[in-house]
């Protein structure tokens, strides 16, 4: 009975310490001066982008973007798309992550950037968003053409 005790308490005192450690990697960090968070070291820095979209039968998807730059090398490119459609019950919500690139050049803007989500998969399953160069805080939906789709109601902004 002592060593099922004995046993008890070495397991408790353990399961203890690990979650004490996973608190603290969880824990946000703070934010930069360049409006980047930086979220997990092999990552890098993270431009996180919000915002409500249009929605032909909702209320409107609630949109967040997270740009992660990596080491700056093509590979450790990464994205994380998460939307949430609401005013439906139950609301429903798809996060897609995986690979991007970019390539300059919005519409009539040379200087504007456009990224191309999941540039490694079939067509059918790349995502386009674009800034002009004069407004980086405000990122654009983009169709398969890389035209800016609306404006007025399709863009999301840079969190600060």
């Amino acid at each position: 009975m002592k060593n099922l005790l004995l046993i008890f308490a070495i397991t408790s005192l353990l399961i203890s310490c690990n979650a004490n450690k996973n608190e603290q990697i969880s824990k946000p960090l703070p934010e930069n001066q360049d409006n980047k968070i930086v979220e997990k070291e092999n990552l890098g820095q993270v431009n996180i982008y919000e915002g409500l979209l249009s929605c032909a039968d909702c209320s409107g998807i609630k949109t967040v973007l997270k740009i992660y730059e990596g080491n700056g090398t093509m590979e450790n490119y990464k994205f994380e798309l998460t939307s949430v459609y609401t005013g439906k019950q139950p609301e429903k919500t798809f996060t897609q992550k995986g690979n991007f690139n970019y390539e300059r050049g919005l519409e009539k803007d040379p200087d504007g950037t456009v990224y191309i989500f999941n540039w490694d998969k079939p067509e059918s399953q790349r995502m386009y968003y674009g800034y002009k160069s004069n407004n980086r805080n405000k990122i654009f939906v983009l169709n398969d053409k890389r035209e800016i789709i609306n404006e007025e109601t399709s863009f999301l902004t840079l969190k600060k």
